[in-house]
């Protein structure tokens, strides 16, 4: 997984946050206080891949797993899922954008002038800390104005730029209608042909003649039929709505700023900001596998209405329970369950066996993308490698793409094909695994790397020690978060939050003495 090229962005992750409110101590508090788990964090994850998060208890890395399933509701930032054409899902925000498009648009005009304002104050600075203090405020004003801008230019392109924005609001928005009303009409057909497919399945299962089949048939075929005429007509109409967009893009042929703004629109979904209605339609494609393989079970449940329940909420299998019967069994063999335990309760198993319920419970949905939430660490050393075999093989077989979190660096290394290092709330550095351990840049993950434990006699590896507690995330150091920590702690690591870089292709950390830490290896 080297050449990026060949890679396909499944999650596209941009400046997430993730505060939680912290009771007011007395009703003379003015300042509402924060916990900061995520705070500001972006990077991508590839279809296919193995992404391991590592950090110390308590840097946000489960918060970050639930915030990518939008099981807690991102306070800031962008989370572009691709795993499903934009067209399929017609979120409504891009109807909320599409009709205050030239509101939308002055309000942008300000944030620029204020960006503007500020950086001329900026340039205008004469000392260092000065700058230091007008710093912060300046890169917030940036993050704002980019977030209008991308609103915009993401659902219109090239249309940025169009002096009739009225137009552009009028002839998109009718597109936007014409797919939801081809996307309503698609589901509808699906629902009458899973319905259909469920009664024959009834008929012949109790033997009855051809003719009593067709006959039984005949009134949800022809719901069929219509169903599909519906689709057809729906699909001519959003075919000329497109055809509409098309027509006016010629009017910008050879058009380079027109070109420019075009390769802004952006097919994915941002789950951020999405309604409950429209994050339940993807819950299929994002599920998540649970640290406690003995609390995340109900206990008065089956293992066979436990991987059922998912299936059942879903409608995978509308009214063919038969069916639907015969799939949980063979989920439950990939799973390495045994067909007689369908009918047994959690509290029959051991802690592997619940385990891998909990992950047949999440892979019977056939989902894209699964959190793997500290999904061994609960488990006994020779029960963590058969479940994290099962989870390779699963992955192989169903291509899935996994975000595996955890404390034990030697389960990372072997599962992991790209590294995540977090601390209080940030991503410090992103490489692959190989680069990761070889060449740690930032001081923090070389700490940590420094303190796996081997049994090799000739190993001189030094540990190093890192000195003091994990600052409060309630009121985190400024500038570096690690510079109360740090051996190479300088007076820019108090003031200035360093730059999540690319240092090397693919090798990203936000150190400002990086190349000095690099330097000393």
């Amino acid at each position: 997984m080297e050449n990026k090229k060949d890679k396909k962005v499944l999650l596209r992750i941009s400046n997430l946050k993730q505060y939680f409110e912290v009771k007011k101590t007395s009703m003379f508090q003015k300042e509402q206080l924060y916990v900061k788990a995520n705070d500001g964090i972006s990077l991508d994850i590839y279809e296919g891949e193995t992404f391991g998060l590592v950090g110390e208890s308590g840097c946000g890395k489960s918060t970050f797993g639930r915030s990518l399933l939008q099981l807690y509701k991102q306070t800031d930032g962008r989370t572009m899922y691709y795993g499903r054409p934009l067209d399929e899902i017609a979120p409504r925000y891009m109807e909320e954008t599409l009709k205050n498009l030239p509101a939308k648009m002055k309000a942008l005009e300000a944030h620029q002038a204020k960006v503007e304002l500020l950086q001329k104050e900026y340039d205008n600075l004469k000392t260092d800390e000065e700058k230091y203090t007008m710093h912060g405020k300046l890169k917030e004003a940036k993050k704002i104005a980019n977030d209008a801008f991308l609103d915009i230019a993401q659902v219109i392109g090239g249309f940025y730029i169009s002096k009739d924005l009225g137009k552009v609001s009028a002839t998109f928005l009718k597109e936007y209608h014409a797919n939801v009303a081809l996307c309503i009409a698609k589901e509808e057909l699906r629902k009458l042909e899973s319905e259909f497919e469920a009664i024959k399945a009834e008929k012949e299962e109790k033997k009855v003649s051809k003719s009593e089949i067709d006959a039984a048939l005949a009134k949800n075929k022809a719901k069929v039929d219509a169903a599909k005429k519906d689709v057809e007509t729906k699909q001519e109409i959003f075919n000329a709505a497109k055809q509409e967009i098309d027509a006016m893009k010629k009017d910008y042929a050879g058009n380079a700023e027109f070109d420019k703004y075009e390769t802004y629109l952006d097919e994915g979904v941002d789950l951020a900001r999405l309604t409950e209605e429209e994050i339940r339609r993807l819950r299929k494609d994002l599920q998540l596998i649970f640290q406690d393989p003995y609390s995340s079970l109900n206990p008065r449940m089956s293992v066979g209405q436990i991987i059922g329940e998912g299936l059942n909420a879903h409608k995978v299998f509308h009214k063919n329970k038969d069916k639907m019967q015969d799939y949980i069994m063979q989920v439950m063999e990939d799973c390495g369950l045994a067909p007689y335990m369908v009918h047994r309760y959690p509290h029959q198993f051991s802690g592997g066996q619940r385990q891998r319920i909990g992950i047949a419970r999440s892979l019977a949905l056939k989902p894209k993308f699964v959190v793997c939430d500290e999904a061994v660490s609960a488990l006994d050393v020779s029960i963590q490698s058969q479940i994290i075999n099962l989870l390779l093989d699963l992955k192989e077989k169903e291509n899935l793409t996994y975000l595996f979190i955890s404390h034990d660096l030697s389960v990372i290394k072997y599962i992991s094909d790209r590294i995540g290092v977090m601390y209080l709330g940030n991503m410090v550095e992103l490489a692959t695994t190989t680069d990761l351990f070889a060449a740690p840049m930032h001081p923090y993950t070389e700490a940590l790397l420094s303190a796996i434990p081997t049994t090799d006699v000739d190993d001189k590896k030094e540990t190093i020690l890192i000195e003091g507690d994990i600052p409060s995330p309630i009121k985190p150091p400024t500038g570096c978060k690690f510079h109360t920590r740090c051996q190479y702690c300088t007076d820019i690591c108090k003031k200035v939050v360093p730059e999540f870089e690319e240092v090397t292709p693919g090798h990203f950390v936000a150190c400002h003495h990086k190349r000095n830490v690099v330097e000393s290896k």
